[in-house]
């Protein structure tokens, strides 16, 4: 950089704080906006809990207004009732459809967006929501009020600052509402990490934020330069990194349960590709396909923010999380195809498509954990392919395993953690594909695309136990969605947060 660009990044907004009460949201004092569920009943809607009692402590008739509104329950539906009542301002109807956790999700996504520029909002849900539920809603609140911002400021366009979940038992529940608040910032981070724009975000810039992150969570870490790279026989991230200004970094992570003894607890090593920005390299990108390529880095972003959060989620294992970074340009020591490299474990590369760059550093830090770091399994997450788009379309994220139940546990965690994917296939019929005269393999050949590139990763994760989260078909949200923000989403930290969070993530695996 030729000025101190990182100084440059203003600072940003925050997502909303939460707290529970066991009141109704109209006893609540000092909220701005009252909200209530709604549900689909044929041409009307049958409000939630609450509603009534509102209404009769207003002396409005809230019902009458819900139908002169023509309120809809439908997901994500939000009625706005003006209203002036002490402090309230508004009542609104938030349509939750069925009332399952991913209706709750969406819904209260929505209800942030309607919130935004408010102080406040008291928000009473369906009798019969436990802690998944609350955890959706925490979840989706905060996600639906993500936005990154280097404009000139906008009044009132900041995320509504406090939501009170009424009619909730804060003793019984706060432990809850934290690991949502953890799940849900590890994701804010996760966006956050990639929207930064690349003539801020470099890999020594984002090393730099993985040792503070690593430093406020309570995390071991070490960064590599060049010349440990070199040391290591890193020749993947070395040959991608090699024609930026910007030398590449690898970062190591490493998550110890409290009072563990590491002798007799399992260790899971996350790897994510870190590539700052892509253009190409000489197999160069079309330009409208390098636009978004800031985001290239979601698979670090992802690994960082969620090695971040799994003290507060209570993980039970060790984790070692590695950010391959690079930043893949042109110049005159580009790498070329036709190039071979060598990677830790003695590997080699034939480079036929400079653009294919991040599966050569993932295979670099793969190797690496594999010689070095005797995981028990072993996961990466990456904006890998653009087949893998193709293939799924831009709301569900695909992946590879190369074990049952391994791929059993990613599927759940994805279903309940509202970051859906979709098992691929490892078929070594493709083999032949990424086959080399003069190295191992090659780095890319002809399509299925995602399948080849899952194929070539796979040599490096040895006998280990290994899934590969290629999300590139859900690294950018189109356009505002429930709790997708038009933009780079972050897409995997929730999944690995939920994953890893259970009581025994690694069972029936080692």
């Amino acid at each position: 950089m030729s000025v101190d660009e990182a100084s440059m990044l203003p600072a940003q907004v925050s997502p909303p704080q939460f707290a529970l009460s066991e009141l109704a949201p109209h006893e609540i004092g000092q909220v701005e906006c009252l909200a209530f569920t709604v549900a689909p009943d044929g041409d009307t809607v049958t409000p939630g809990p609450g509603m009534d009692a509102a209404g009769a402590a207003f002396g409005l008739d809230l019902r009458a207004l819900l139908d002169s509104a023509r309120a809809q329950g439908t997901v994500g539906a939000v009625t706005v009732l003006p209203v002036s009542q002490g402090g309230v301002r508004v009542v609104l109807a938030v349509g939750v459809g069925e009332g399952t956790d991913t209706d709750l999700r969406r819904a209260a996504a929505s209800l942030a967006r309607a919130t935004k520029g408010r102080h406040s909002v008291a928000y009473l849900l369906p009798d019969g929501v436990g802690a998944a539920g609350v955890t959706a809603t925490v979840v989706g609140a905060m996600l639906g009020s993500f936005e990154f911002r280097w404009r000139q400021a906008e009044a009132g366009d900041e995320p509504v600052a406090r939501i009170v979940l009424c009619g909730r038992d804060p003793q019984a529940e706060q432990a809850v509402v934290d690991r949502a608040v953890a799940i849900g910032g590890a994701a804010w981070r996760a966006r956050m990490l990639a929207t930064v724009p690349s003539n801020v975000k470099n890999p020594g810039w984002l090393a730099s934020q993985a040792v503070e992150m690593a430093g406020s969570a309570g995390l071991d870490v070490e960064v590599w330069d060049e010349q440990r790279l070199a040391e290591e026989g890193c020749g993947g991230i070395l040959g991608v990194g090699r024609a930026s200004v910007s030398p590449p970094r690898m970062v190591k992570l490493t998550y110890t349960p409290v009072g563990a003894d590491t002798a007799d607890v399992p260790h899971v090593v996350l790897v994510g590709k870190s590539i700052t920005f892509d253009s190409g390299g000489l197999s160069i990108k079309p330009g409208d396909s390098m636009l978004h390529m800031k985001r290239d880095m979601t698979g670090g972003a992802v690994v960082l923010s969620a090695m971040a959060a799994l003290a507060d989620v209570g993980c039970p294992v060790r984790v070692t999380g590695l950010l391959a970074a690079a930043e893949n340009v042109i110049s005159g020591n580009a790498l070329r195809p036709g190039d071979v490299l060598v990677h830790p474990n003695g590997r080699t590369t034939e480079v036929t498509n400079t653009d294919a760059e991040g599966r050569l550093v993932m295979a670099d830090a793969m190797a690496y954990a594999v010689d070095q770091l005797a995981p028990d399994v072993l996961v990466d997450v990456a904006t890998l392919t653009g087949a893998m788009k193709v293939a799924l379309g831009q709301h569900t994220g695909g992946f590879f395993a190369n074990d049952e139940t391994l791929a059993s546990r990613i599927d759940a965690a994805g279903a309940a953690s509202g970051e859906r994917v979709w098992r691929m296939p490892l078929w070594d019929d493709y083999e032949d594909k990424i086959s080399s005269k003069i190295a191992d393999s090659v780095n890319s050949g002809p399509g299925p695309g995602a399948i080849t590139a899952a194929l070539y990763l796979q040599h490096f994760a040895g006998d280990v136990p290994w899934a590969h989260l290629d999300v590139a078909s859900v690294g950018d949200a189109p356009a505002e969605r429930f709790e997708w923000t038009t933009g780079p989403t972050g897409f995997g930290a929730r999944l690995l947060l939920e994953w890893l969070s259970t009581d025994e993530p690694l069972a029936g695996i080692v």
